[in-house]
């Protein structure tokens, strides 16, 4: 197969083009066609010459995936399916429509390494990277590309344990050669890989959404195995060290769980571990996976949470659950057989 065009930033194209002699303005040229003007074939490029795009065509293709498969919810949102590089089962990316915004949720791995225990994705295993193309391209390759306001880091994956892809991914995000979005439309969320937080902080201005689910270290280690290698307690000592007073948001994101980190008691943690600290916090519904023990909190809990740690003085909101019916809400992405999906629905 040739090599995808999508998903290189404007050095690698300037390295390319230097290669076959050309003159350095058209990597320029290439990195328009590529994410300006979306195009999906080298013969579209038509300020190429007619010899300079077949000799490019005898070696790279535009690249990007069209979706394979896609699901509509009751409530509007779309789960599309796209193939991989690698031949591997595939990835999920989410499309939520909401009043005038319209997000879409990003994957960045096949599969998962980090093993929560709540997560359907972290069923999978770890199957593979993205590469940048393939993140970028469950952008440009949906219908609703050019009526998207936001994009989050939180599909399929770890987005800070494939940094390099990802951060590829982002520039060309948020480039002006690229498709020249603002940083302050897209979040990217983490489990907490603190070796790689500092290159995220400092090579990107893109918001931060942290994954919480309680407020106690050991607590915490019994659904991410993560928290072993990089404990809550020095996750938040590295967060005190960044500027979060400008228009960066830092959210924390929180699963609620019946009797289990849904009390007073957890939510006064809470206030206590992020005193100070510029952010908010997400509060998400558990959508119950298969052979997994614990249970969605009550509406009433769930309220009674969000409303101790407003009065606390952190700003909190209830996530909306989209998509439930096609599997599609937060942590429920899985992509294995087809005959394994049809016995999930």
């Amino acid at each position: 197969m040739k090599k995808w065009l999508l998903g290189k930033n404007i050095q690698e194209l300037q390295e390319m083009v230097a290669e076959y002699g050309l003159p350095s303005y058209t990597a320029d040229q290439l990195a328009r066609w590529l994410y300006a003007n979306k195009v999906r074939d080298i013969s579209q490029m038509t300020n190429l010459s007619k010899k300079v795009r077949e000799t490019l065509a005898e070696t790279w293709q535009v690249g990007g995936w069209d979706p394979i498969e896609e699901r509509i919810s009751e409530d509007g949102t779309k789960k599309y399916l796209f193939p991989t590089l690698s031949g591997s089962s595939g990835i999920e990316a989410v499309l939520i429509p909401e009043n005038n915004r319209n997000t879409l949720c990003l994957s960045s791995q096949v599969g998962c390494k980090m093993g929560c225990a709540f997560c359907m994705t972290a069923r999978m295993g770890f199957l593979g990277q993205l590469t940048a193309g393939e993140i970028v391209g469950q952008f440009l390759r949906i219908p609703e590309t050019d009526l998207l306001t936001n994009v989050v880091y939180m599909g399929m994956g770890e987005p800070l344990d494939n940094w390099p892809q990802v951060q590829k991914s982002l520039e060309i995000l948020t480039s002006p050669w690229g498709l020249g979005w603002s940083p302050g439309r897209i979040t990217v969320s983490t489990a907490g890989i603190l070796p790689v937080l500092d290159d995220f902080m400092n090579g990107t201005r893109a918001h931060l959404a942290i994954s919480l689910h309680s407020p106690y270290d050991e607590e915490r280690a019994q659904l991410m195995p993560l928290q072993k290698a990089y404990p809550l307690s020095s996750l938040i000592r590295t967060l005190r060290t960044y500027d979060f007073t400008g228009q960066r948001r830092l959210s924390f994101e929180y699963i609620l769980f019946d009797g289990w980190n849904d009390t007073p008691g957890h939510a006064a943690a809470v206030l206590q571990l992020l005193r100070g600290l510029p952010c908010r916090v997400n509060l998400i519904r558990f959508h119950p996976i298969p052979d997994f023990s614990m249970s969605p909190s009550s509406e009433g809990a769930i309220q009674a949470f969000k409303d101790l740690l407003n009065r606390g003085g952190v700003f909190t909101t209830v996530r909306a659950s989209r998509g439930l019916d096609i599997l599609a809400a937060c942590g429920m992405l899985s992509v294995q057989s087809k005959e394994k999906r049809n016995e999930a629905d």
